[in-house]
């Protein structure tokens, strides 16, 4: 019983912590050039039509992506943006906005 409860708190901090090390907030800096017509150079959004990116938390940005990109959640200009983005992209954005001020 010891093991197994162990073996699953280890398991655990194995997922907690990958997404962390795994993304590249410098790689997600160099992708969202795109973002940027619409969420703004740093994240902020020139127009209340498109949400603020910055200061948001990376795991939030990382499933909207991910929703966008499966269907689950649809938009006619987000989805196909999504549906070009890697695993490894998606994290990657999400660090980098996670990274930025809000302010």
């Amino acid at each position: 019983m010891k093991k197994t409860v162990l073996l699953i708190g280890c398991l655990s901090m194995l997922l907690l912590t990958h997404s962390a090390f795994a993304a590249d907030a410098a790689a997600g800096k160099a992708k969202a050039a795109i973002c940027s017509g619409c969420h703004g150079q740093n994240g902020i959004s020139p127009s209340p039509a498109w949400p603020n990116l910055a200061g948001q938390k990376a795991r939030y940005l990382e499933k909207q992506l991910k929703d966008y990109k499966s269907g689950a959640r649809k938009d006619a200009m987000m989805s196909p943006q999504a549906a070009m983005l890697s695993e490894a992209d998606m994290a990657n954005l999400a660090a980098y906005y996670e990274s930025l001020s809000c302010k």
